[in-house]
């Protein structure tokens, strides 16, 4: 640890908020900052319970490795660059590889062909046949069967590229490539789960449905007929999963949050656990599991709240009991290893790791984090905060965010000045704030900045009622409660109210544009990251999974083209007189790069101070490591031109180009 850095330096003279001096520079942020995916048990190995998991690397172009955890500890990169584990379907992807028996089946990024890796193979063996097409044909949601051969979701897309003409279904592939169909029909297909009688389960729902919204747990028996579980209009069903005895596990939100349910054949659904607090999450990628059946007919969910998560465990008769893993609060992945669960697991103050966990608390780190060489205290404790909003005719007049504070162990602010704030917005709109270590959160904070991370009504993780208000409401509500926020904390005397940004990506770009837009006169200087400003453009002109998301959330398309008008940012850019940098990548096909190019036009042509980088070879999301600090150092460069500070001549931030 460099002594610039340690933990108990005494308070040097008062520094002005946001040019404090930090170690928690966009190097830190980036250095081998492998962002810890999937993890899975190899249970097909007797005696030998090998771990995997993925890694997106940074540092590797942002290629996603596998990596495995042999019995004896060993651990070995399985896929040597350049192969690339991570799939296209839904653009976002998810579940691009699976294990069982020692046999690895991924999909390689590059041409979205599947691979198959078995013991003693020299390299990947191509299964399926090269694409005819540029999109071509792409697999997600691996799952192995007994008979060697594979469930997936096979998406292909015609040669006229249109969202209207890509198909999605459920198939078996053979050894060879081969593959049979077995679910075709339904706009979208996710969670193939071979049942022990001969049963298959998985999930399906039709546009303008998002699977969060409606989708349904179908159950074809061994004799070919289909049952509905559960899900469907006003409820989802999400994770599949069956137990030997027969039974089907899965949650849904029919009591308004994601609670554990279990049906049998011949019967109805039942619910089983219901924590008052969200066990799943909205299914944006494929493969997440957030509970696991151990032996003995236990059942262990992770489940949300204040806090963060706990693990608990539902006992053959019934009874609950609650299991907190000290300083974890992150739980994801879950996945049964022996009387225990393996999952991806942090907290505010450490960055993922993947744990091994026994039902007593014990945990075991079997992936450690990075060695940041950094004391705790370098790092904001998060709040909890809910305040006042506009009802709006969602029948709820609160909103929640966590709250993270300046924080820096070796300097002050000069006295009665007041931080800077950063009100964070994240995508989705369909996602809420993840509480584990953020070090861009900590990027800020360590600079003297208070970042409010807005979990505006719409977001998950409070419910279906909370979820559902943002339903013809994206462009309102979401711009009500970040604006609510940032008041809130202003008329607090927490922040300064001259000098409150917003920034966002994705959708939390979207909020971001209209919050600069529609609500002028609240922020002083705005961040977009491949943030959408034509709502009718991306309702127009995007994937097929999001093709009719705004159908919900703003109006059926093109029959509410006027609604689209009034929301979107392009068409208010004469109220844009706030300082905004945009930040965009030049192969987003979520948000093309031509509505940040019109809104920056716009920009210019008004004169408004304003920064645009456009990175090359990007999509949705920067996962190059040059990108990912050009982008962060450029935004805080962007901040200390337009409020008036100085950035630390120690970290020779080069200072982005602000257009006048």
């Amino acid at each position: 640890m460099s002594p610039a850095y340690g933990p108990c330096m005494p308070p040097s003279s008062p520094v002005p908020y946001g040019s404090w001096p930090t170690p928690v520079t966009s190097a830190l942020v980036v250095r081998a900052a492998a962002r810890l995916g999937e993890v899975a048990v190899d249970a097909g190995s007797p005696g030998h319970p090998d771990v995997w998991w993925s890694e997106s690397r940074p540092g590797e172009g942002g290629r996603s490795a596998l990596v495995r955890r042999s019995a004896d500890g060993t651990v070995t990169d399985v896929l040597p660059p350049p192969w690339n584990a991570r799939t296209r379907v839904h653009e976002y992807g998810g579940a691009a590889w699976a294990v069982a028996g020692g046999t690895l089946w991924f999909t390689h990024f590059d041409d979205q062909r599947l691979y198959r890796l078995s013991p003693g193979d020299d390299g990947p063996v191509a299964v399926t046949p090269e694409p005819e097409l540029p999109a071509g044909v792409r697999y997600a949601d691996l799952t192995p069967t007994a008979d060697g051969s594979l469930l997936a979701v096979r998406e292909t897309h015609a040669a006229s590229g249109a969202a209207a003409d890509v198909v999605n279904e459920v198939v078996r592939l053979a050894p060879d490539g081969t593959a049979e169909v077995l679910v075709s029909g339904p706009d979208f297909v996710s969670d193939p789960r071979p049942g022990p009688g001969g049963e298959l389960a998985w999930l399906q729902w039709d546009h303008p449905a998002m699977p969060w919204d409606a989708a349904q747990l179908v159950v074809r028996a061994a004799d070919g007929t289909d049952t509905v579980v559960a899900g469907g209009a006003g409820e989802s069903a999400v994770q599949p999963t069956w137990d030997a005895d027969g039974a089907l596990w899965f949650c849904c939100d029919r009591t308004d949050v994601w609670a554990l349910w279990r049906w049998r054949p011949g019967g109805e659904a039942e619910l089983v656990l219901d924590t008052g607090t969200e066990i799943a999450g909205p299914q944006w990628v494929f493969g997440a599991r957030r509970f696991a059946l151990l032996p003995g007919g236990r059942v262990v969910a992770a489940a949300g709240g204040d806090g963060g998560d706990r693990l608990v465990v539902l006992g053959p008769d019934g009874s609950t009991s609650e299991v907190r893993l000290p300083g974890w609060t992150a739980l994801r992945y879950l996945t049964a290893a022996g009387d225990g669960v393996v999952c991806a697991a942090g907290s505010p103050a450490r960055e993922p790791v993947v744990l091994r966990a026994d039902l007593t608390g014990r945990a075991h780190v079997l992936r450690p984090a990075r060695d940041l060489g950094l004391d705790p205290a370098w790092f904001s404790v998060p709040e909890d905060v809910t305040f006042p909003t506009e009802e709006r005719g969602t029948g709820i007049a609160e909103a929640h965010a966590v709250v993270y504070p300046p924080t820096n162990p070796e300097v002050s602010a000069p006295e009665g000045d007041r931080p800077p704030l950063v009100v964070m917005v994240h995508g989705g709109p369909t996602s809420a704030h993840a509480r584990g270590l953020d070090l861009e959160i900590q990027y800020f904070t360590s600079r003297g900045f208070c970042v409010a991370h807005v979990d505006y009504r719409g977001s998950t993780g409070h419910g279906r009622r909370y979820r559902d208000a943002l339903q013809g409401r994206w462009g309102v509500v979401d711009l009500d409660d970040v604006v609510a926020c940032a008041r809130y904390l202003a008329d607090a005397g927490r922040v300064d109210p001259a000098r409150m940004a917003i920034r966002g990506g994705s959708a939390g770009g979207y909020t971001t544009l209209a919050a600069l837009t529609l609500r002028p006169g609240v922020f002083t200087a705005g961040a977009s990251h491949f943030g959408v400003a034509d709502l009718g453009a991306l309702a127009a002109d995007t994937h097929k999974f999001e093709s009719r998301y705004l159908d919900g959330l703003v109006a059926p398309w093109p029959a509410g083209a006027e609604v689209y008008a009034q929301r979107s940012p392009i068409t208010r850019v004469s109220a844009l007189d706030t300082p905004l940098a945009v930040f965009q990548g030049a192969e987003d096909r979520v948000v093309p790069p031509e509505q940040a190019e019109v809104l920056v036009a716009a920009l210019r042509e008004r004169g408004v101070p304003h920064a645009y980088l456009l990175f090359e070879g990007e999509q949705h999301g920067f996962r190059r490591a040059e990108n990912i600090r050009a982008a962060l150092d450029g935004e805080l460069s962007f901040y200390a031109q337009v409020w008036g500070f100085d950035l630390p001549a120690e970290e020779g931030i080069a200072p982005i180009e602000v257009v006048r």
